[in-house]
């Protein structure tokens, strides 16, 4: 009888225990960046998966449509295909274009879900080369009208968008594959935008990274920032 009590006892504490606590479900959506396709996102991905996420890999065509009108279709898309897990949080990790679709949409908008969100390489204010480059004909068919809206001048989102209410952290690049466009934007920059532009006022966190704009979302230690910020809020000592 005794031995018979212990065990309910026993049982009893490991089910009330964290340890057999279900764990919380957690989805990330991936925003790839304007020209760009879902399979720029697909090493994120997998290492993603490998640290326990789910992942909806978002594909969608970046030079179709304005900022408002891409953000109000592919965010929406992404949450809803995160909702198929019935996750407890949504993360988002974007890159370029992708991290202005985000701001654009959480403007007006709240979700209960809504965890963290990475930012690589975002034109948060603004992209200097598309001020010199719009002008040149050619870049709005190659670019379409989101790309036209990423400078810096009247009209562009950076002069709209406003600081943003969700946790984030900005990933920026210091290294360019392409010195003719660098020399067209001023300070450190990853060959399209500038460390400086990354920036953004508010609730965000900012680290600066030896990577370019066009592959930083492959590079392993981009990677592990990006999975350490989604776990703890905080980036990583970088040397």
């Amino acid at each position: 009888m005794i031995n018979y009590v212990l065990r309910i006892v026993a049982l009893t504490l490991f089910v009330l225990s964290p340890a057999a606590a279900q764990a919380e479900v957690e989805c990330v959506a991936l925003l790839h960046g304007l020209t760009r396709t879902s399979t720029s996102m697909i090493r994120m991905e997998i290492k993603l998966e490998q640290a326990g996420f789910k992942v909806v890999n978002s594909n969608y065509a970046s030079r179709d449509q304005s900022v408002q009108n891409l953000a109000s279709n592919v965010v929406k898309d992404a949450i809803n295909a995160c909702e198929v897990f019935s996750p407890d949080k949504i993360h988002f990790v974007t890159h370029s274009l992708g991290g202005i679709l985000v701001r654009f949409y959480f403007l007006d908008k709240q979700h209960d879900k809504l965890g963290r969100v990475v930012m690589l390489g975002p034109p948060n204010q603004g992209s200097e080369l598309v001020d010199v480059l719009d002008n040149i004909p050619g870049f709005s068919f190659l670019n379409g009208p989101s790309g036209s809206q990423l400078g810096t001048r009247n009209g562009s989102m950076s002069r709209f968008l406003r600081a943003v209410n969700f946790e984030l952290g900005i990933i920026a690049g210091n290294q360019s594959i392409n010195p003719l466009y660098s020399m067209m934007i001023p300070g450190p920059d990853d060959g399209k935008v500038s460390v400086e532009s990354t920036r953004l006022d508010g609730n965000s966190q900012h680290i600066v990274m030896p990577v370019t704009h066009t592959w930083m979302m492959f590079n392993t230690n981009v990677i592990e920032q990006a999975i350490h910020f989604l776990n703890t809020g905080g980036f990583m000592l970088v040397p």
